[in-house]
């Protein structure tokens, strides 16, 4: 985020904006962001907009476990469904980024 401000400071351009998510806790984090949530984000990145069951074929997947995590990922805005219905990632790029420390 720091980059695209001195970006827009100096070129005076205004840039795209992005969303931050956060959590309360790692445990939080990976109960949004599963290993099997982040390989269906990666499939829609790479496949664009399409129906669930399209997607759930392109991972091997049950349909029913592919909408429920669809479902999850559209209530924390990482999917979106378009005017036709299909589902998407609204983001080019996605950056993950948390610190741990030792408990004081």
């Amino acid at each position: 985020m720091g980059e695209r401000f001195v970006t827009a400071w100096k070129s005076g351009e205004r840039q795209d904006p992005v969303a931050v998510l956060t959590f309360a806790s790692p445990a939080q984090l990976f109960s949004v962001i599963s290993p099997k949530r982040w390989a269906l984000i990666e499939a829609l990145q790479k496949i664009g907009p399409s129906s669930i069951r399209a997607v759930a074929r392109a991972l091997d997947r049950d349909i029913k476990r592919v909408h429920e995590d669809v479902t999850a990922l559209m209530e924390w805005g990482l999917v979106e469904k378009d005017e036709s219905g299909k589902v998407h990632v609204p983001y080019d790029e996605i950056e993950a980024d948390f610190t741990l420390k030792a408990a004081a």
